[in-house]
């Protein structure tokens, strides 16, 4: 997520500073503005919220036990809650079932992708999920969404052909219900620009009106920023059951923005895609989003996840091995078959306490292709239990050809294994000797985890 990214190098740098308070402030406010300008957030509203902190650090007192410099982490942390949503939890959950869900929005957005990520988001709660082509003016719109039901493992309604999506929605609600449909999600056509809002408006009550769906969700792209603002208002009071995704959120320098200007409406913002995966999509806290922002970790997040996926005690049992530096292919086996039920081990190490603020130094051990994970485990197949268990035992040229050839690849692709296993081993050493003072700030109870 460029530019909201630079806010933990900000982090990072305080915690590291060191002379007169004063100063450390001066500068630490410096690097947010920039941070948060990069981002795409409104000027003035920069320059009050870091006045707001500077104010607050320099006349409040931390607890005992609390350095300022932790204590000045806080108040960010607590500003920058407020500016994307303050404490709001949207209910994810439907109140009842059958519950339909329509969504609209500015064609481009990422609309019908998002279609294919809830109904996965749902599958994995347990609903039974239908989605519905109802977007009848963009080509290709009806075979992408059918895909995406497919891979999502939802029943699909469409009609190829037909240019009536306000019929197309009413028989494909009309039919998911009568197959079982718990949870059913329409997707409508978009229009071509952002200044087009009062079509996109007309549209969704037209459609609305002859569906009547029980939420309206608006598709909002990250990259339209602070212009995010006009759409997400006008939006906002023309339906009061609606609710607002936000995508392409680790696309854009303009995140921000987008997320400042909708929450500054009053709207709801329920979920944000982060990635391009159809389980990419989270469900927008504003206070776990900022922790995990500030690298001060998102537990609380990563657990919902591993147990929509069943797999919490396995996860719980990699991460201490890896972290008490006890790895072997064994461990690195179980953690590649997690990471890719669970998404780009990046992002789940971000949500670690401790771990987040290493990142940097791990990003090409992090970025695991699905491609390259499914031959790794394939050349993880081909060892013997003693290589398993003794992976330094790879220093051996005859072993690496050996595996190698059973597994059907080139040695280059087991010696990047190799090296992998060596850098993750390295960086877990190094998490290991390392104080982490948010790690400790999150232990005390006075961060959230």
């Amino acid at each position: 997520m460029p530019g909201l990214e630079d806010l933990r190098k900000a982090v990072s740098k305080l915690l590291r500073r060191s002379g007169p308070y004063e100063s450390i402030i001066n500068e630490y406010i410096r690097d947010l503005q920039k941070a948060l300008i990069a981002a795409d957030v409104n000027v003035r509203i920069v320059f009050d919220l870091t006045k707001r902190i500077r104010e607050q650090a320099l006349k409040s007192e931390p607890p005992p036990g609390v350095s300022r410099r932790e204590w000045l982490v806080k108040i960010t942390y607590e500003e920058l809650s407020k500016l994307f949503g303050g404490d709001y939890e949207p209910e994810v959950k439907p109140p009842y079932t059958p519950y339909v869900i329509m969504m609209v929005g500015v064609q481009g957005s990422g609309k019908t992708t998002t279609v294919g990520k809830l109904a996965k988001f749902y599958r994995d709660m347990g609903y039974k999920v239908g989605v519905v082509a109802a977007d009848t003016y963009r080509p290709g719109a009806y075979d992408q969404l059918r895909q995406l039901a497919e891979r999502a493992g939802a029943m699909f309604y469409g009609e190829p052909g037909s240019k009536d999506p306000i019929g197309i929605a009413k028989r494909g609600v009309e039919e998911l219900k009568k197959r079982g449909a718990e949870v059913i999600i329409i997707d409508t056509a978009g229009r071509h620009g952002y200044g087009e809002e009062e079509y996109l408006l007309k549209e969704m009550k037209d459609i609305a009106a002859a569906v009547k769906p029980d939420e309206v969700m608006l598709v909002i792209d990250a990259a339209m920023g602070q212009k995010s603002y006009d759409l997400a208002k006008r939006f906002h009071e023309a339906t009061p059951i609606g609710s607002i995704v936000i995508t392409k959120m680790d696309g854009t320098a303009k995140g921000g923005g987008a997320l400042s200007a909708v929450a500054a409406t009053g709207a709801r913002i329920k979920f944000i895609g982060t990635g391009e995966d159809i389980s990419e999509i989270e469900v927008f806290r504003p206070k776990r989003f900022v922790a995990r922002l500030l690298g001060m970790g998102d537990l609380e997040s990563l657990l919902e996840r591993i147990e929509r996926l069943e797999s919490a005690k396995d996860f719980e049992k990699t991460v201490a091995e890896m972290l008490s530096g006890k790895i072997t292919f064994r461990t690195i086996y179980r953690q590649i078959e997690q990471v890719r039920k669970l998404g780009p081990f990046r992002k789940v190490l971000q949500m670690i306490p401790g771990i987040s603020s290493l990142i940097e130094s791990v990003d090409d051990a992090a970025k695991l292709s699905e491609e390259k994970t499914k031959k790794w485990i394939t050349i993880i197949n081909s060892m013997t239990y003693e290589e398993l268990d003794n992976p330094e035992l790879l220093e051996q040229r005859s072993r690496v050809k050996r595996i190698a050839i059973g597994a059907g690849v080139e040695t280059s692709d087991v010696r990047e294994l190799y090296n992998y296993y060596k850098t993750v081993k390295r960086m877990m050493r190094t998490l290991k000797k390392r104080k982490d003072i948010l790690e400790k700030l999150v232990k005390s109870g006075r961060l959230p985890g």
